[in-house]
């Protein structure tokens, strides 16, 4: 697993996705290449820009905890076409350049801060969670969709 902490590895994501253009077609799954961007947007917004999004209530945290927290934190990848939650759905076309300077510029944030000031960081739907584990959902998520794209 890459480590979204460290400078070589964040660069290696930033080039694959500089690789990129406009009309990139995923290898499978309905996202067009903005909005996979844009998807990908979603996961560091709920860390820096959490206004934006609904808290799940305390049930919902609750099934998402037990439930869906061991899958997303852990090293196994993603299969195709694993299910979205809403909140990462992204229905309308964005702009391709606006989503992927978007995209580096948290990637860059996320590494220049480093795994201290993600240890025992709470997340927005899984409680406090080790650097490890925002590693490995942060690292999963980006190989996830940029293979989904031949990157």
């Amino acid at each position: 697993m890459e480590n979204v902490f460290d400078a070589k590895d964040a660069q290696n994501y930033i080039n694959r996705i500089n690789n990129l253009i406009e009309d990139t077609h995923g290898l499978w799954g309905r996202m067009t290449v903005d909005q996979m961007l844009a998807h990908c947007c979603v996961s560091y917004e709920m860390i820096y820009e959490p206004e934006k999004h609904k808290k799940p209530g305390a049930i919902a945290k609750f099934i998402l905890k037990t439930f869906v927290k061991s899958k997303v934190v852990s090293e196994k990848s993603y299969t195709k076409d694993s299910p979205t939650a809403p909140q990462f759905i992204i229905k309308e076309r964005k702009n391709f350049d606006d989503e992927k300077k978007r995209l580096i510029g948290y990637i860059q944030k996320t590494q220049q801060l480093g795994a201290t000031a993600f240890e025992d960081k709470e997340s927005f739907s899984f409680g406090r969670l080790s650097s490890k584990e925002w590693n490995n959902m942060l690292a999963k998520h980006l190989n996830h969709h940029l293979s989904q794209f031949g990157v």
